[in-house]
């Protein structure tokens, strides 16, 4: 049988159809194998399940029969729902289900392609075509043409993308809307006063290609239990249209919306065979695509849409991604941030010793909406819309669900918006001072642990500032942070260039009697030669800091560890003899002198180590500017599981950039250094 490698990329897909019609093999994929592992990681299969592929499961397999349809899409036994729900909303889009599907493949060969949209790139995954099967019938995903393998493919590339079919068990149906279409989602909770205007913004929503959902809570202790009116609570739905129908002169507002189960439907008002429908004719009836039977779609009254259900989730695309229905259409600011304990994982507003230390991001809104970007004449109060601009922030964590096999769960996170002057140091962000004595302008409307937060805001054009955080300090992660405006703005990473900052240089020391002193220990271990290797090196500084600097408590319990002094020693051993001689040794001594002034100054708590703010405050006072990504690798280096850093350490950090400024600066004067600072640094700090 056929194996291949590692299998993400386009051309992975080409070398393997090349090599399976010269073998006259069907792939087998290995990364994602016709196995038990492959669909469960903590239950075993209900039933003894055999993998297939779809020629031996019926005659004449096809990809797409008669094109892609929301019918095509029924569930299976894995509790997906909220997946199904985002794959029929796909198929309502031709333009956006090419992106997913590539057209012109098919599986002769055993091989099919998918890409899918991964926190802020496009990847192409590539499975093999046995699917699992009990008596002959398709396990999961299926479509009600027996021949037709669309949708179970896409289900079976999406469980890979994420580890396994049960991954994909419980989540949101924008996660995966998302993952189809690069948008950005917006939920919004029915039960918690919904925005003014609100079908105004579905209707325009459809209209500029958003990709729509709707929801009911779940009932405790109920997965999915079917309520009086024919809706199922904590069941995802697709919305497949909006829109308003004339009914004897007047506008009702209609939404309509399909089961992922292919049946089930809404019994009230405007449902199938209501007896409003009257009052339409045969011929509009077929414009709004009325179907009187059990498929699973249904409209509503757009009143009783919001008693009956109590979230909408919408996905919104950028302009990239839109077909162009002849809306403007959603400008996009995309940045990647990272919390790391000790350097950005300052958690929420309620630690403001540490909140600042959080990524920033700047906002600059530069103009305010048009008058018809906003409010609905039947649900809005006249002149309850304020002039502003509309934008959308969405704070996504990444990689999560492709942990969970590993009891990765989602960190709770949010965020909080600042409006400012814009008189801050731009590359360093608002201080700590900046958000004791000022208020948030807005914030995400809850912190939670689901895998994007996000929120809708109109705020005057002006300058802000976005601070991301999980909601206790020290957690880690990844996450995107995306705004979507519907007028012109401007955002960017807060963060500065590395390099150094002018600091008042301390004159010379004295050859004082301390000095002397020193001199004569340092020639009593080292003998005539006045030099000092590593292990010499440890005793002496260990033996005069504790007698004469009383440094922090810390070093006392320990002292300099002999990596640190073999550190030392390779740093600022110019003529590489492995040994410090005395005029060498004079000069890290005085260095360490000031810098354990500095440590004294900059741990505020006393504890004897640094947090991150105060590492980061320390550094800079001995003339060392870094950015977020060469302090999150100096961090990384040298702090302990807490994340903190000792006096140890502290020194050892500093010695270290020393030694690669003064470096890359002479590599810079040469001509030599074909790289940024920050590569030279983040490259070098782990050597």
């Amino acid at each position: 049988m056929f194996k291949q490698k590692v299998i993400k990329q386009g051309k992975e897909y080409d070398s393997i159809v090349r090599q399976c019609r010269q073998s006259g093999a069907k792939f087998e994929d290995p990364l994602f194998p016709a196995c038990v592992e492959s669909l469960f990681f903590e239950q075993k299969p209900p039933q003894p399940f055999v993998w297939k592929r779809p020629s031996e499961i019926v005659q004449n397999p096809q990809l797409f029969v008669g094109g892609a349809s929301r019918f095509d899409v029924a569930q299976g036994q894995l509790g997906d729902c909220w997946f199904l729900a985002a794959t029929a909303g796909l198929s309502l889009d031709d333009h956006l289900l090419k992106k997913v599907i590539p057209p012109d493949q098919n599986f002769d060969l055993g091989v099919v392609k998918f890409n899918f949209w991964q926190y802020g790139k496009w990847v192409t995954v590539v499975i093999d075509d046995q699917l699992p099967t009990y008596n002959n019938e398709l396990v999961f995903v299926h479509s009600k043409e027996k021949n037709e393998f669309w949708s179970a493919l896409l289900e079976k590339a999406y469980a890979k993308l994420h580890g396994s079919y049960e991954c994909l068990k419980g989540g949101n149906v924008i996660e995966a809307m998302e993952d189809f279409t690069g948008g950005v989602s917006e939920s919004i909770d029915l039960n918690q006063n919904p925005p003014k205007g609100l079908f105004k913004i579905l209707k325009s929503s459809y209209d500029r290609d958003s990709q729509l959902g709707c929801s009911i809570n779940a009932k405790p202790g109920v997965t999915e239990a079917k309520l009086p009116s024919g809706l199922i609570a904590g069941h995802a739905y697709t919305i497949t249209d909006v829109k308003k129908v004339n009914v004897k002169g007047r506008d009702v507002r209609l939404i309509r919306i399909r089961n992922p189960w292919g049946a089930v439907e809404w019994n009230g008002r405007w449902s199938d065979n209501a007896r409003e429908w009257d009052d339409i004719n045969q011929r509009e009836r077929k414009n709004l695509g009325l179907v009187s039977g059990d498929d699973g779609e249904f409209w509503m009254e757009f009143s009783d849409f919001k008693r009956n259900f109590e979230r909408v989730d919408m996905c919104h695309l950028s302009a990239e991604a839109m077909t162009g229905k002849g809306k403007r259409k959603w400008q996009a600011i995309v940045n990647d941030g990272k919390w790391q304990k000790g350097a950005t994982a300052g958690g929420c507003r309620n630690f403001p010793d540490s909140f600042w230390i959080n990524p920033q991001f700047s906002l600059i809104l530069e103009e305010e909406d048009d008058k018809d970007d906003v409010g609905d004449e039947e649900d809005e109060d006249p002149g309850q819309d304020k002039p502003g601009s509309t934008f959308l922030v969405a704070l996504m964590q990444k990689n999560r669900r492709a942990q969970r096999k590993m009891g990765v769960d989602n960190l709770t996170c949010g965020f909080a918006i600042y409006q400012t002057d814009g008189n801050f140091d731009a590359s360093v962000g608002l201080p700590k001072d900046h958000f004791l004595y000022n208020a948030s302008t807005a914030r995400s409307p809850s912190f939670t642990n689901t895998r994007e937060v996000s929120g809708r805001f109109k705020l005057p054009p002006g300058h802000y500032v976005i601070v991301p955080s999980t909601f206790e300090p020290g957690q880690e992660g990844d996450f995107l942070l995306r705004i979507f405006s519907m007028k012109l703005s401007k955002g960017v990473s807060i963060d500065e260039e590395s390099g150094m900052v002018d600091v008042p240089k301390q004159p010379p020391p004295q050859d004082d009697a301390q000095t002397q002193r020193f001199r004569e220990f340092f020639k009593k271990l080292t003998g005539p030669d006045m030099e000092v290797d590593a292990w010499e090196l440890q005793e002496i500084l260990n033996a005069a800091l504790r007698k004469d600097l009383q440094v922090p408590g810390e070093l006392q319990g320990g002292g300099f560890s002999l990596e640190s002094c073999k550190s030392m020693v390779a740093l600022t051993d110019d003529d590489r003899s492995g040994k410090l001689g005395f005029e060498e040794f004079r000069e890290l001594w005085q260095n360490i002198s000031a810098w354990k002034a500095v440590f004294k100054k900059y741990d505020q708590d006393k504890s004897g180590s640094f947090n991150g703010y105060e590492m980061k405050g320390a550094l800079r006072s001995l003339g060392f500017k870094l950015s977020n990504e060469s302090f999150s690798a100096l961090i990384l280096r040298y702090a302990d599981k807490k994340g903190t850093v000792s006096f140890d350490s502290f020194i050892a950090a500093a010695i270290k950039l020393k030694y690669m400024f003064t470096s890359f600066a002479a590599k810079s004067r040469g001509g030599n250094a074909s790289f940024g600072l920050d590569e030279f640094l983040t490259m070098n700090i782990y050597s």
